[in-house]
């Protein structure tokens, strides 16, 4: 870079020269070369080698993902978790308690570390609003003024592990430990208490960068060693064969990826096998492949995003990729506007290379010191994580901590080659097993159930029943007892319960008497074909029952043995 000095905000005295000597002589005219602005007007780059910008990006794409997560917390947690959810989190933390000798102690912390320990559980209903809410507003903050410290990131951490904590099998998704892992690498991206985007006594610390890209390194690493030690359809190269028919919630693109050629589908196994593979330890080769990394990380997570519902995971996996890209790759995402961002941090760096730098505060020691054992904490933590890595019996999305910071990462591991799905029917018949009876179905939020209902479209928001009903339909129901939990309310006609179906057969009428599961396979139809034709985007052929007609009634019981709340009709 040029050194800063007064004659830069004007062409060189050498280059009027040259101009003044062609001048008149036939040679044609050389075009004006762009000229930087004034020092400190915003219109420089920045240098290579800062991470100023850097921050404030990750910050808001932190904030970004926390807002989703809550978002999709207080619009699910009550009829999942809450008062009269499918598996009550009060119970939950009762049972804990009980087990540590009715004791709220550090065993109890330790085992599920949750500020609703120290609330009242009255009202859970009330507590799990207060904080979805809590961290909406929180996260929007963040995500707007692009500014945060030490506190609102970390009260955004605890709100969170908290939800997750006693989220049980909902909150059991591998994206939840790493969306806690990332958030807490960005507690310490920010000073303690100043509120402003160039926090110039608190310059963004590099050991902090580096454990974004460790986490990165990690994420994709992980994914990659399951997949070869794991399905033999990801070795002969066969896997996406089958992946977009038979993922979780398969979207519309994924409708027309699944009929590609053979042979597109090898080169896609290929292309994941080298960005989940190789591409990682470009991280350690300077700073180019770093930005390389970088790139075709973030395009590898788009192309997923485009082909499947995997929640915010995709998006969320983009965030540490972030730390790839310095102030001088970065630069063009802000304005130049006077008094923007970029000139205040051009002034900020000509008062360093004025040698006008302030003088380092105690705090500055201290948070040298902080950001020295937040480093060892990070590598210490990072030991059994690297020892499964290298495990041939390796397991994935697994935490070695209770606080969720240093995680295993992974992702299908496994293929399913068949699409099974459970269907919830009910009906108002008097004798469930007449053949006259009428059994009319309930459709989820976006999983497939009507043939002819388009694949959904929902990332990065999720559907936390939706996907466990995806797993439900390869187990059974004696695993997955909540799926009976569900049968009751919706014989009851519960608005929790039926706010998370999209359709409600018997709304309007008189509850259904019975309500069975049954197990059916799904296959796309095929573009073009018959069944395309009439509109159907899936092909089913029933397996047989999944768990038999059941009333509310007879289940009484069942939750009397379980302690759930025995549901009322409306």
């Amino acid at each position: 870079m040029l050194a800063a000095g007064p004659d830069m905000a004007a062409p060189s005295a050498a280059l009027r020269h040259r101009r003044a000597a062609g001048a008149g002589d036939g040679s044609p005219e050389a075009p004006e070369r762009a000229v930087a602005g004034p020092p400190g007007s915003g219109s420089e780059p920045p240098p290579p080698g800062s991470f100023w910008l850097t921050r404030i990006v990750l910050l808001r794409s932190i904030a970004l993902l926390y807002f989703v997560a809550f978002l999709v917390a207080y619009h699910q947690n009550k009829q999942l978790i809450g008062e009269k959810g499918l598996l009550p989190c009060k119970l939950y933390l009762q049972n804990i308690k009980q087990y540590f000798k009715g004791k709220i102690n550090l065993d109890a912390l330790s085992y599920a570390p949750t500020i609703i320990w120290f609330l009242d559980w009255s009202d859970m209903d009330s507590i799990l609003d207060c904080l979805s809410l809590s961290g909406l507003v929180t996260s929007a903050f963040v995500l707007i003024t692009g500014c945060a410290n030490m506190v609102l990131m970390a009260i955004l951490w605890v709100l969170y592990l908290s939800l997750v904590n006693v989220g049980q099998i909902w909150y059991s998704f591998g994206w939840e430990s790493q969306l806690l892992e990332t958030g807490f690498l960005g507690i310490f991206l920010c000073p303690l208490w100043t509120l402003s985007r160039l926090p110039q006594h608190t310059p963004p610390s590099s050991i902090v960068i580096w454990g974004f890209r460790w986490l990165i390194f990690r994420i994709m690493l992980g994914a990659g060693l399951i997949k070869i030690r794991g399905d033999r359809c990801w070795r002969e190269l066969t896997c996406m064969d089958y992946h977009y028919e038979t993922q979780p919630v398969p979207n519309p693109i994924a409708y027309f990826m699944h009929r590609s050629p053979w042979w597109f589908h090898q080169f896609e196994t290929l292309v994941n096998h080298f960005i989940e593979l190789v591409v990682p330890f470009f991280l350690f080769l300077g700073r180019r492949m770093c930005i390389i990394h970088g790139l075709l990380q973030i395009l590898f997570q788009v192309l997923l995003i485009i082909s499947g519902n995997l929640s915010f995971l995709n998006w969320l996996t983009i965030v540490p990729s972030i730390a790839c890209f310095d102030d001088s790759s970065l630069g063009f995402l802000f304005s130049s506007r006077p008094g923007g961002v970029k000139e205040r941090l051009g002034r900020l760096r000509l008062q360093e290379a004025a040698g006008e730098q302030l003088p380092l505060r105690y705090g500055c020691y201290v948070r040298r010191v902080v950001n020295i054992s937040f480093g060892l904490l990070i590598a210490y933590l990072s030991v059994p994580v690297v020892l499964n890595l290298l495990n041939s019996r390796q397991v994935m999305n697994t935490s070695f901590n209770p606080l969720r910071i240093v995680n295993t990462y992974g992702a299908f591991g496994s293929i399913t080659k068949e699409r099974t799905e459970v269907i919830l029917q009910g009906t108002s018949s008097l004798d469930p097993n007449d053949p006259s009876a009428v059994w009319e179905e309930y459709d989820f939020k976006c999983k497939p159930g009507d043939l002819k209902r388009r694949p959904c479209l929902i990332t990065p928001y999720h559907y936390r029943l939706d996907w466990l009903m995806w797993f439900a339909a390869f187990q059974t129901y004696e695993q997955n007892e909540w799926i009976i939990h569900l049968a009751g309310k919706l014989l009851a006609q519960e608005e929790e319960a039926l706010s998370l179906m999209a359709t409600n057969p018997f709304a309007g009428r008189a509850p259904p008497r019975w309500i069975r599961g049954e197990h059916f396979k799904y296959k796309f139809s095929r573009p073009g074909g018959q069944h395309a034709s009439e509109g159907r985007w899936w092909i089913r052929k029933r397996i047989g029952p999944y768990f038999p007609p059941v009333n509310l009634q007879g289940l009484k019981k069942f939750y009397e043995d379980r302690n759930w709340p025995y549901p009322v009709r409306d």
